[in-house]
C-alpha cells in the first residue's frame, strides 16, 4: 500500500507492511516516521524528528537540517562543499526527489524513488522495501554516472528516552576510535563540548573528557550530561561474511534498533551526540537526539578533507569511496526493531544464521530478529512465506 501525505510539515510518501508503516520525504528521503509493531498495542516509533518542521526556520533551500529527521542518505557526507555546489551531507538529503513506482507481491512491498543530477552527472535510485512480518525496513541506493573519489553514508538519528543513561549503544568489534578532531561546538553560540580533540580511544565507555575534573565520559548510554553537543567515531572489524552492525538497545522502552551494513563500503560509524547543545536559531537548546551513522568518511569534515591523509586512512580504513562513470554502485542497508525481555541488557554480540539476526546480551541472553541479512551483500529479497 502507497500514499502521500503531509507529515509534520513534509509532504511524504507512506508504505505500508502489516507489521511496519514508514514515511519518506519528498524532499532528501527522510525516513520517518517510522512505526515498527503497527500492529500491536504499544507499537515503536525510535526515530528523532527536529521540532522545528512546522516553524519558519532560515535554512537554505537545499539544507538537510530544514528536514532533519529519522535516517537519510547522503552524497557526498559531510559539510557544504561549495565547489561542488551541494550544501550539508548533499542533494541527495535536501533536495526533491522524483517517484518511480511501487509494488506489492507475496508479502513483499517495494518503493522506488530517484533523482538526477544528485552529485554532478550522477543519477541516484534509491529502493525501499518491507516484508509482512518483519519489523524491518531495507534500503538499496544505485548511483549511476559519477567519476570521482567521495564520502557517502547513511545518517540515522534516534530520539532518546527521558530517563539518563537508558539507550545502550553497541557496535561491532572496534578497531579505532577517536574524538572530532578539532573544536566541536560552536562557542560563539554559547555551544558546549564534552569530549576532548583528537583523542583516541579503545571503549565507548570510556572517552577522554575536556570538561573540568573528568578525565573521561562513559558514551556508551545515554542521554548524558545535558547541554553538549559532540561528535566521534569508530571503524569496526570486518568479520568475513558477517555484516558490520549498530546497535541501541531502549530499556526504558523494551525494543532494541539496529541496522546491517556492508563493513567494505561503510567501514565507520560516526556517533553524533545532540543533547540540547545546540544554542543558536532554530535548535535554541532543545533537541535531544542521538546520530549512530554508518559511513565511509573522515567524520563530517566532507569529500576534499576525506580524500587526504588521516589517521583512518593511514590505518588502512577507507574514508572515501572510489566511484568510475561506467559502473553503477551499489549500497544497500537494514534497519530494524527487536521487541526485547525486561532483563536484556548491552548488546555484546551479533551473528547470523539463514534468515535472521541473533542477538546476545552482555548476560548472555539472545534475541532474535527475522531478517534477509544477505540483502547487505547485494542478495535480493525473496518474497515472504505465507
Amino acid at each position: 500500500m502507497l500514499c502521500e501525505e503531509t507529515i509534520y510539515g513534509q509532504r511524504s510518501w507512506v508504505m505500508e507492511s502489516n507489521s511496519v508503516r514508514m514515511a519518506i520525504t519528498q524532499i532528501g528521503t527522510h525516513l520517518a516516521p517510522v512505526t515498527f509493531y503497527r500492529d500491536e498495542e504499544v507499537p515503536v516509533q525510535p526515530y528523532h524528528i527536529s521540532p522545528w518542521q512546522e516553524e519558519a526556520c532560515e535554512f537554505s533551500k537545499d539544507a538537510s537540517e530544514a528536514i532533519l529527521r529519522g535516517d537519510f542518505f547522503c552524497l557526498p557526507f559531510g559539510h557544504a562543499e561549495p565547489n561542488l555546489g551541494v550544501c550539508s551531507h548533499g542533494r541527495t538529503a535536501g533536495m526533491p526527489w522524483s517517484f518511480v513506482g511501487t509494488e506489492s507481491r507475496a508479502g513483499l512491498h517495494g518503493l522506488w524513488v530517484r533523482m538526477e543530477n544528485a552529485l554532478h552527472t550522477a543519477t541516484v535510485m534509491r529502493q525501499f522495501f518491507l516484508r509482512d512480518g518483519e519489523n524491518v525496513v531495507y534500503d538499496r541506493t544505485s548511483i549511476t554516472g559519477l567519476e570521482g573519489v567521495f564520502t557517502l553514508g547513511h545518517h540515522a538519528v534516534l530520539r532518546t528516552p527521558q530517563q539518563s543513561k537508558t539507550l545502550l549503544i553497541s557496535t561491532s568489534k572496534q578497531i579505532l576510535g577517536m574524538t572530532f578532531p578539532g573544536p566541536f561546538a560552536i562557542t560563539a553560540s554559547g555551544e558546549r563540548q564534552l569530549l576532548a580533540i583528537a583523542a583516541e580511544f579503545d571503549t565507548l565507555a570510556s572517552v577522554p573528557s575536556i570538561c573540568g575534573n573528568m578525565t573521561t565520559v562513559d558514551c556508551s548510554a545515554y542521554p548524558i550530561r545535558n547541554g553538549f553537543s559532540d561528535l566521534l567515531q569508530i571503524a569496526v572489524e570486518a568479520e568475513h561474511g558477517q555484516p558490520a552492525w549498530t546497535v541501541a538497545v531502549n530499556t526504558q522502552e523494551e525494543y532494541l534498533w539496529f541496522s546491517l551494513r556492508d563493513p567494505a563500503l561503510l567501514p565507520s560509524t560516526i556517533i553524533w551526540i545532540e543533547n540540547c547543545g545546540r544554542r543558536n536559531p532554530p535548535w535554541n537548546g532543545r533537541t535531544s537526539s542521538l546520530g549512530l551513522e554508518d559511513v565511509c568518511s573522515y567524520f563530517d569534515r566532507g569529500s576534499e578533507v576525506a580524500r587526504l591523509p588521516n589517521i583512518f586512512s593511514q590505518r588502512g580504513i577507507k574514508t572515501a569511496q572510489e566511484f568510475l562513470p561506467d559502473e553503477t554502485f551499489h549500497l544497500s542497508y537494514i534497519q530494524g526493531v527487536l521487541r526485547l525481555p525486561r532483563d536484556f541488557g548491552r548488546v555484546r554480540n551479533m551473528q547470523c544464521d539463514s534468515g535472521g539476526a541473533l542477538f546476545t546480551d552482555v548476560n548472555g541472553i539472545t534475541v532474535r530478529a527475522d531478517v534477509e541479512t544477505g540483502f547487505v551483500f547485494g542478495e535480493q529479497l525473496s518474497n515472504r512465506p505465507g
